[in-house]
């Protein structure tokens, strides 16, 4: 069956983590996606970011480090110095036969070798041409370096997250480097529809501070409605109440109170009725109002059930419910089977399959497809630069 966007050909310069996702989204759906490494170097710099690592036919790791393959998917691997005019010159051709090309330098980074946006549309007017920086091209903090953990820092995330009484709290994987890879992807089929209609290419600029800004959502506007400045309430809600964890005798509960009603069910659940009748905490706003008259309430009613009744309580009534689970627990869950949200890929320099988290994407007609193990460092390269030769 035929991807989605069978027969584009993306030009990869973007390595750790934002545009890899992005690259190996558009690969499952079909694009043929050509990752150029720097072979001064070994290659993206998350090849050495393990262990763990996979293991290679002789049982010995390989550069397959689970973060790099975590992202890397269905991409050719170039080894290529863009430092040399020689290997200016084959990016350049490359170029010439693709549909998008994306990089993650530092603004004007790749002006020096004549491989910018300005050049590069210049000379192929059809190309969409993707930047992804910390700051963006423009403003003045572009020469800074982005990384994750700094957009969390400067775009508030961090102010929001963690216990109130802790320090401010980094998310547990790089969410900004994956948001603003969605958003580049966004943004490339975006560019690839005006492609389609007028033939113009155009340049694509994408933050991650500025993305993380923008999923700042309902915090974020919070703060320029009101001008109040949003707290961490660790696991609690700024909306909603109760919206969070509770410690049961035996372990942890979410529970998702998300109206009137259902605070009535979730308080005969766990035998306290009268709360609802209570002005204090009849409706939500006056929950927000009273949430720390309410909460230790129900915190100590909460703490003398188990886990298993609770959730069994409130899934009968209607009420949102759900475990905290481990990674162990996620992975076998007859849910994570049902959706394919695992997946093994063979690869032919392995002892096993490599294995990987499923694309969550659904398509009923163009579904995504798993063509290529996450490639070694430049095992294409032959390969890609006899099919430049061949080129008339």
């Amino acid at each position: 069956m035929t991807g989605a966007l069978d027969g584009i050909r993306i030009l990869d310069l973007s390595r750790i983590l934002a545009g890899p996702t992005c690259t190996q989204l558009l690969g499952d759906l079909g694009a043929e996606v050509i990752k150029v490494e720097n072979p001064v170097t070994g290659g993206d710099d998350t090849r050495q970011w393990g262990p763990p690592y996979v293991t290679g036919a002789d049982e010995q790791a390989t550069d397959l480090s689970a973060y790099f393959i975590a992202a890397n998917r269905n991409k050719l691997s170039v080894a290529i110095d863009i430092t040399t005019p020689d290997g200016q010159a084959q990016v350049r051709a490359l170029a010439a036969t693709a549909d998008i090309m994306i990089e993650n330098f530092k603004p004007g980074g790749l002006a020096k070798y004549g491989l910018d946006a300005a050049t590069m549309l210049a000379a192929f007017p059809g190309l969409v041409y993707c930047s992804i920086s910390g700051f963006g091209q423009t403003g003045p903090n572009r020469a800074k370096p982005g990384y994750d953990l700094m957009a969390q820092g400067f775009g508030g995330m961090m102010s929001l997250t963690g216990d109130p009484t802790g320090q401010p709290m980094k998310v547990g994987v790089g969410i900004d480097d994956v948001m603003c890879g969605m958003y580049a992807t966004v943004g490339i089929l975006a560019a690839l529809r005006h492609k389609e209609r007028t033939g113009e290419g155009q340049h694509i600029d994408v933050a991650l501070v500025d993305s993380q800004i923008a999923w700042l959502i309902n915090e974020g506007v919070n703060y320029l409605v009101s001008g109040n400045v949003p707290q961490r309430r660790g696991n609690a809600h700024p909306n909603i109440v109760p919206y969070q964890v509770f410690a049961t005798m035996d372990g942890h509960v979410l529970v998702a109170v998300g109206n009137d009603a259902q605070f009535r069910r979730f308080c005969d659940v766990i035998g306290m009725s009268d709360l609802p009748s209570d002005p204090r905490f009849a409706t939500n706003p006056a929950r927000l109002a009273n949430r720390e008259a309410l909460l230790p309430q129900v915190e100590a009613q909460v703490a003398i059930m188990t886990s298993a009744a609770l959730v069994a309580g409130l899934e009968g009534a209607g009420v949102p419910v759900g475990p905290v689970q481990t990674l162990d627990q996620v992975f076998a869950s007859d849910q994570v089977a049902a959706r394919d949200m695992t997946i093994a890929v063979p690869h032919d320099d392995t002892a096993a399959p490599v294995p990987m988290i499923g694309n969550p994407l659904k398509l009923s007609r163009t579904p995504v497809t798993y063509r290529h193990a996450p490639p070694r460092f430049g095992q294409d390269t032959e390969t890609v630069l006899r099919m430049l030769a061949a080129k008339p």
